[in-house]
């Protein structure tokens, strides 16, 4: 649930889950190999969807960003079902993005130090349940190493106090949100679980990792 008490809980928990810059996070030593399709798709969950999406859309190379819901069924790919915690689904994003001007690699990179915490487990910050999980759906075999070892190397250069708890799925069906999700962050720059939870990760990747935004 998006409610304005857990979006005032959320400011002292970004101000500590990450670093005060991109610094301390390593580019992946594991990357995707180059060759293949330029454009290319990442489905990631980290959280509420409005808030990722918001993140990645601002990425160099990225071209398209469409919330939605993948883990579970087509029946209960809808948001009222989802969010009450009553499907496998996990809000996630689908990332359309140009690789010969940013890797997969460059985009785990991205979500693990900016667009989410990924130590926290069934929950970021105020929403909680098993729909706002960590996770990363890979496409493909290629992916999915590329993501196990991106985790590894990150928890053994212990990047977080914790262990990170992000799982690495297969992707079976990526199904896109209702529209008002879409852009939501865009559309909607005043609405009080914007302005405390998304814009604060709107303004730390641009300080961040300002080589790779627009």
């Amino acid at each position: 649930m998006r409610t304005m008490l857990g979006g005032m809980l959320m400011m002292s928990w970004i101000s500590t889950a990450f670093s005060a810059d991109g610094g301390k996070f390593p580019d992946p030593a594991t990357d995707v190999k180059p060759g293949g399709a330029a454009l290319q798709t990442a489905v990631l969950a980290g959280g509420c969807f409005w808030c990722t999406e918001a993140v990645f859309e601002q990425l160099a190379g990225v071209k398209e960003v469409v919330s939605g819901y993948a883990g579970g069924s087509a029946q209960t790919a809808h948001y009222d079902v989802v969010s009450a915690g009553q499907t496998d689904h996990a809000e996630v994003i689908q990332v359309s993005f140009d690789a010969a001007k940013i890797s997969y690699g460059r985009i785990l990179k991205i979500f693990f130090s900016v667009a989410h915490d990924p130590t926290q487990v069934n929950r970021q910050g105020p929403d909680w349940g098993r729909q706002y999980r960590s996770s990363v759906f890979y496409a493909d075999a290629e992916q999915k190493r590329v993501a196990e070892a991106y985790i590894a190397q990150l928890n053994q250069a212990k990047v977080f106090s914790a262990k990170i708890a992000t799982e690495v799925v297969p992707l079976t069906k990526f199904y896109a949100a209702e529209g008002y999700h879409q852009d939501f962050v865009k559309r909607n720059p005043a609405h009080p679980y914007v302005v405390v939870n998304a814009k604060p990760k709107v303004a730390k990747v641009r300080k961040a990792h300002p080589d790779q935004v627009k």
